[in-house]
C-alpha cells in the first residue's frame, strides 16, 4: 500500500465506500477498487432517517474507535462525511471525475434502501456501481427452497447450504497495489472531517467509559482474538460455550458486526481443525463453531424475506398475544434488579461490558417475554442500544425466536428457569459472583435463591433483601402458568 498522494493525475480515480466492512483484508470491494485506479476511501455517517445505521449507543462507541483504526490503517486517507451518502458520493464523483464506486452489500432493510438511493444518484451522474458480497458467507436470495421461498427451519437450511451452496471464498489479502488519494478540503455544505469525534458518536455517559476496559477495537485486535480463539478456546468450544464463567465463546461478534473480520475469514480460520489428522473432538468443535456462522446467515435470509421483522411478528397469531405493560418490571430487568441472580448477572454484564454470554441471553430473554410477559420488542430495543455486536438480523431473529413468534422458534412452553439454569451452567457461581458482587459472600447453597437463605446467613454475607439486593420481582411458577395460559389463548384463536 502506498502513502496517500496528491499528484496522481494519470491514474483513473475510483471511490471505495466503506460501510460495515471496516477492514483491509478480505474486502472484495476494496480489492477490486485497488485494481482499477487511485482509490478515494470514503465513510459516510448517514443522517437520513430511513437509512441510518442500526447501531445503538454501544455500537456507536465501537464505530467511533473503528473509524480511528481504519483511518490509521489507511494512513490518514480515509474521508469522513456526515449527511446523505447519495448526495455526498455524487458530489465526490463530480469533483474528482470518478467513474466507478465500489462497495459491499448490506442485506438489511435500511442498508438496501440506502443502496437504492446511492445507485440512483450515481446513475444520474453516469457513474458505475460495482457491488460485492463482503459481509456474508452467501447471498441471502440464493439460499431458498426449491419453490423460491425462504427456509423456516434452520436444520434443513444449513444442510442444504453445506450440500449445494458454493464454498465460502478463501480470504483475500490486503491489496498489494493500493494507491490512495490524499484528503483535500471539504465539499459543499456537508461535513468533511478527519476526526471521527466530530460525528459525536460518543455519549456523555459514564457507563460508556467501561467499554474501553473490556475491548480492543480494530482489525488487528480482531485477528489477535481469532488466533487466541483458534489456538486455545476452540479446543473445548462445543462443551464450554454454554458456561458463562469460562472463556468458551469466541467473543468475535462485535468485530464481525462491524466488519473488522469477515465471515469467510472465520470460516477458513477453523479449516485446519477439520483435517482428518486432527482428533475427532476438535473437528466437532470446529463444526459447531461454523454452525453458529450458519445461524447468522439463516437470520439474514429471514430479514431479507421479511423486511418488517423488527416490528412485526413472523407468526401472525402473536399479533393477538396479551402482552403486559409494566414500566417498573421492564426497568428492573434492564438494570439487573429482578431478584434472580443469573438474570441480574446477565443484564449487568451487558451494561458493564457491552456484551452478554449467549446462554445467558436466552435466559434473560425468556424471563422478559415469558415470566414478565413483556413484549419482545422491548428486549430488541434494549439489546440494540447496549450490545456492541447488535446485528440487525441476528437481534431481531433471536428475540422472535425466544418469544416463540419467529422462524424455527423455541416452543413457547420452553421457559428457561433462571435458578435451574444457573445451577447447571454456573455451578460454582463464578459468573454470578463476578457481576452481582452483593451476593459474593453467600454460600453456594443459597446464592441462586437468596430469598431462601436464613436471616443469619444473609447478615453474615452483608445482604439485606429489599435494600442492597432485591426480593424476586415475580414468582417463577405463577408467571410460568400465566405465560402458558396466554399462549393457549392465542393458540385457540382463528
Amino acid at each position: 500500500m502506498s502513502y496517500p498522494r496528491e499528484d496522481v493525475l494519470d491514474s483513473p480515480r475510483v471511490i471505495m465506500w466503506f460501510r460495515t466492512d471496516l477492514r483491509l483484508q478480505d474486502n472484495p470491494a476494496l480489492y477490486a477498487a485497488a485494481q482499477q485506479g487511485t482509490v478515494i476511501p470514503v465513510f459516510v455517517h448517514e443522517t437520513e432517517k430511513d437509512t441510518q445505521s442500526y447501531a445503538g449507543v454501544a455500537g456507536q462507541w465501537w464505530l467511533h474507535h473503528s473509524l480511528i483504526d481504519l483511518q490509521r490503517s489507511l494512513r490518514g486517507a480515509l474521508r469522513l462525511y456526515q449527511g446523505s451518502a447519495a448526495t455526498i458520493l455524487s458530489q465526490l464523483c463530480r469533483r474528482y471525475n470518478v467513474q466507478e464506486v465500489f462497495y459491499n452489500r448490506n442485506y438489511t432493510p435500511t442498508g438496501m434502501a440506502l443502496e437504492r438511493m446511492v445507485e440512483q444518484a450515481l446513475l444520474q451522474e453516469q457513474v458505475s456501481s460495482s457491488v460485492y458480497n463482503g459481509n456474508y458467507l452467501w447471498v441471502p436470495d440464493s439460499l431458498t427452497k426449491a419453490d423460491g421461498t425462504p427456509y423456516q427451519v434452520f436444520t434443513p437450511f444449513y444442510r442444504n447450504v453445506l450440500e449445494h451452496a458454493p464454498l465460502p471464498h478463501f480470504p483475500l489479502p490486503v491489496p498489494s497495489q493500493l494507491e490512495l488519494l490524499a484528503v483535500e478540503p471539504a465539499i459543499s455544505d456537508e461535513i468533511d472531517v478527519t476526526d471521527p469525534a466530530q460525528f459525536q458518536l460518543l455519549p456523555h455517559h459514564p457507563w460508556i467509559d467501561k467499554l474501553a476496559l473490556c475491548w480492543d477495537v480494530g482489525e488487528q485486535a480482531a485477528h489477535a482474538r481469532i488466533r487466541e480463539f483458534v489456538g486455545t478456546d476452540l479446543l473445548s468450544y462445543s462443551g464450554a460455550r454454554d458456561f458463562p464463567a469460562t472463556n468458551g465463546v469466541s467473543r468475535l461478534a462485535p468485530y464481525l458486526a462491524w466488519g473488522q473480520v469477515s465471515p469467510n475469514q472465520l470460516w477458513h480460520a477453523s479449516e485446519a481443525a477439520l483435517e482428518e489428522s486432527i482428533p475427532a473432538g476438535l473437528r466437532e468443535n470446529a463444526r459447531v463453531f461454523r454452525r453458529q456462522l450458519g445461524w447468522r446467515e439463516f437470520s439474514t435470509t429471514q430479514l431479507y424475506a421479511n423486511p418488517h421483522m423488527r416490528r412485526e411478528n413472523l407468526r401472525a397469531k402473536f399479533d393477538k398475544f396479551p402482552w403486559r405493560k409494566n414500566t417498573a418490571d421492564l426497568q428492573r430487568w434492564q438494570r439487573g434488579l429482578t431478584g434472580y441472580p443469573l438474570v441480574d448477572a446477565g443484564m449487568r454484564e451487558l451494561w458493564d461490558t457491552g456484551y452478554m454470554h449467549n446462554r445467558v441471553r436466552m435466559v434473560v430473554g425468556s424471563f422478559l417475554v415469558k415470566n414478565l410477559l413483556l413484549h419482545w420488542r422491548h428486549g430488541e430495543d434494549w439489546f440494540r442500544d447496549c450490545l456492541l455486536d447488535a446485528d440487525y438480523a441476528n437481534n431481531c431473529a433471536s428475540w422472535q425466536w425466544v418469544a416463540g413468534c419467529g422462524a424455527d422458534a423455541a416452543p413457547y412452553f420452553r421457559i428457561f428457569n433462571p435458578v435451574t439454569q444457573a445451577r447447571k451452567f454456573d455451578p460454582h457461581a463464578a459468573y454470578v459472583r463476578r457481576f452481582v458482587p452483593q451476593l459474593r459472600e453467600l454460600p453456594l447453597q443459597y446464592i441462586f435463591e437468596p430469598w431462601k437463605a436464613p436471616a443469619t446467613v444473609l447478615r453474615a454475607a452483608g445482604i439485606e433483601l429489599g435494600h442492597n439486593y432485591p426480593y424476586p420481582c415475580i414468582d417463577l411458577k405463577a408467571s410460568r402458568q400465566r405465560a402458558l395460559g396466554a399462549y393457549a389463548q392465542i393458540k385457540q384463536s382463528p
